[in-house]
């Protein structure tokens, strides 16, 4: 089997194992293993299948389609760090382990006004941005696989909320949004630049200044 063919197989092996939660099969399975097993067993899987795709994708030929706008990361990761470190240290209801914080009436605060999944918006522009950067046939596979996952995830978790967690979640979707700043477009929410502060953003964009610095040592390509 090529490298080629490989980053296939491997992107579909990673996509399937994400989704497995959004399925009765993770029900089946946490009940038949326990749910410290299958937590385990999961992110083995998960980690695995990663693993699998990066050393696919590394080994894959080079096999240009268009040309890539290298610029687009450059522009795009400072938003995507933004989002990724305010995501990841504020008060998400949309977060796993985290439905308990929709009781509060005040749930969608910060930068969930914006949208409520910033940590995967996070990922479909670092994905988008180097898709198109790359221009490149396993390039469109490798971070394509990424970008499904992400759109396509955060939908599905957003339904399985809306089946599971009732008046709670409907209360809370009615003023957040999937898509960045669509609630407060439409007049559901507001943009309350003091919520998010300044700590997380800056934390971001540090984050995003260290990849940047060390983007050639860390993956063999300048960032620009």
């Amino acid at each position: 089997m090529g490298n080629g063919s490989q980053l296939y197989f491997a992107t579909a092996a990673f996509i399937a194992t994400h989704f497995i939660t959004s399925t009765p099969l993770r029900g089946v399975l946490a009940r038949a293993l326990g749910e410290k097993a299958y937590v385990a067993l999961y992110s083995l899987l998960a980690f695995a299948t990663l693993g699998w795709m990066i050393w696919a994708y590394n080994r894959a030929p080079l096999e240009p389609i268009w040309v890539g706008t290298r610029w687009l990361p450059a522009v795009a990761m400072p938003f995507a760090f933004m989002l990724l470190a305010c995501g990841l240290l504020s008060r998400n209801p949309s977060a796993v382990g985290a439905a308990r914080l929709l009781k509060n009436p005040e749930a969608a605060q910060g930068i969930i006004r914006v949208t409520r999944h910033p940590v995967m918006w996070a990922f479909i522009l670092w994905s988008l941005a180097h898709l198109l950067a790359r221009g490149e046939h396993m390039a469109s596979v490798f971070f394509g696989g990424f970008l499904v996952l992400a759109a396509l995830g955060a939908l599905l978790m957003d339904e399985r909320k809306a089946r599971t967690l009732g008046e709670d979640w409907q209360r809370f979707a009615a003023v957040t949004s999937y898509f960045p700043f669509l609630a407060i477009l439409q007049g559901r929410n507001r943009f309350d630049a003091r919520e998010i502060g300044w700590r997380n953003p800056a934390i971001g964009l540090a984050l995003y200044a260290l990849f940047f610095w060390f983007h050639p040592m860390l993956f063999g390509i300048r960032a620009y």
